[in-house]
């Protein structure tokens, strides 16, 4: 969420900016009109309020000189002071709640760097590794090989609950652990602390990441409790610092964790959205970082090369985009997005945003830092997929497969226990 100093501050420099994502900005109009009203009426209750606080000390001393009637006459005054501070505090709280409901339609600013474009097609590519593999004429999808080597059930899924609920199986089943294990050690490995976190989360949550209300049709909600399932853990693990004030020697905060995701984005039909290429229910291993201000960007950069490390070792080709204006996400300032080259469906396949959100969530979060000169302000969040499962999967056993069956990539082999799928 912006700060109103900061709109009001750089309005037109705001205004710009917010036209890479061809964004209607009088919005900002309605909030600085707003914020002068809640400013009034701020004032003028803390007028109010000190007229009456004036007021009830003169009717004491009054009382103790003995003047009871005028005494007296002073309280009804004051009588009509409470109900006008009872009115400007309603006034106020109005006002600031719809001031906050403004604030919270307004997407972040987009960094400097970000592309101006309407679409992905409008995103940059800045890097490329690995050789497309050559495949036999004979080789599959993944949906297919999924039925072929019976480690994957979409149907089963569909019975159980829906399209998009797959069910792993035998060897499927072990390498998706195997995958979300070797993310995790990756991940701790480099200095990130492990949490297990809930799948849950309350609206304060949702807020909180800026999930609510700009995805809220994309979540599930559990009306009788009030709770929204995760879309990623992006959300649970950011919020654990919530109206927090840190010192700055805790800084950085790196935190990495596994859970299953939940969203409700429905999908056209074709071949770009068969098999794990689009999911209701998904896993995904996440990393999340608190930094101060001056860091974050140096960090990003540190946060793709580390993403670049696994795909490396996974040795899955793969380019990674900075997203345009218009295919940025709502509280990014800066995102890129990792693609895995799908051979068998001839596409790539997105596996992975890591993003900045300078203060953006920070501010909805109520989570600042206390500097050595004792100053307090915001924190950047950054946070990355590190990896998500379901197009990594795709992508290796679309990539790995032989005439034989599908080879376990050599880093995982470990992990899994087998370096076949026959």
């Amino acid at each position: 969420m912006l700060v109103v100093q900061d709109i009001i501050a750089n309005k037109e420099n705001f205004i710009e900016a917010l036209k890479k994502r061809n964004f209607d900005t009088s919005v900002f109009d309605k909030v600085i009109q707003l914020d002068e009203q809640r400013r009034a009426t701020q004032t003028e209750l803390d007028q109010t309020l000190a007229e009456s606080n004036k007021i009830s000390k003169e009717i004491g001393q009054l009382f103790k000189s003995g003047k009871a009637a005028e005494a007296n006459e002073l309280k009804a005054k004051t009588g009509t002071l409470k109900e006008q501070s009872k009115t400007l505090t309603d006034q106020l709280s109005e006002a600031q709640s719809e001031l906050e409901k403004l604030l919270y339609t307004i997407p972040n600013i987009p960094h400097d760097s970000v592309p101006s474009g309407q679409t992905d097609e409008d995103n940059e590519e800045i890097f490329r590794f690995g050789d497309i593999p050559k495949l036999e004429a004979t080789a599959l999808p993944h949906w297919e090989l999924a039925k072929k080597y019976d480690i994957i059930d979409f149907e089963l899924g569909v019975t159980i609950t829906g399209a998009g609920f797959p069910v792993y199986k035998g060897k499927g089943a072990r390498l998706q652990r195997a995958l979300i294990n070797y993310f995790l050690d990756k991940n701790t490995e480099a200095g990130y602390k492990e949490f297990q976190v809930p799948y849950l989360v309350n609206e304060a949550s949702g807020l909180g990441t800026g999930n609510l209300p700009d995805k809220e049709g994309q979540m599930y909600h559990i009306g009788n409790d009030d709770l929204y399932l995760i879309p990623t853990a992006e959300v649970p693990v950011t919020n654990m610092f919530r109206d927090n004030l840190i010192t700055e020697e805790e800084l950085p905060i790196l935190c990495t964790g596994y859970t299953p995701c939940f969203r409700r984005e429905a999908g056209s039909y074709g071949a770009h959205v068969r098999g794990l290429n689009r999911l209701h229910q998904f896993d995904k291993v996440e990393i999340v970082r608190i930094e101060k201000p001056e860091n974050s960007y140096q960090v990003l950069e540190v946060m793709v090369a580390h993403i670049k490390g696994i795909l490396e070792e996974l040795e899955l080709p793969y380019r990674v985009l900075r997203l345009c204006g218009g295919d940025l996400g709502f509280t990014s300032a800066l995102t890129y997005d990792f693609e895995v080259f799908s051979t068998a469906q001839d596409r790539w396949l997105e596996i992975s945003s890591v993003s900045n959100f300078e203060t953006f969530q920070a501010n909805r979060l109520k989570l600042r830092y206390k500097n050595k000169e004792g100053k307090k302000q915001l924190v950047h969040t950054l946070n990355g997929s590190s990896l998500a499962l379901p197009r990594v999967l795709a992508g290796i056993l679309e990539n790995y497969q032989t005439s034989d069956g599908i080879r376990i990539p050599k880093v995982l082999i470990p992990y899994c226990g087998f370096d076949m799928i026959d």
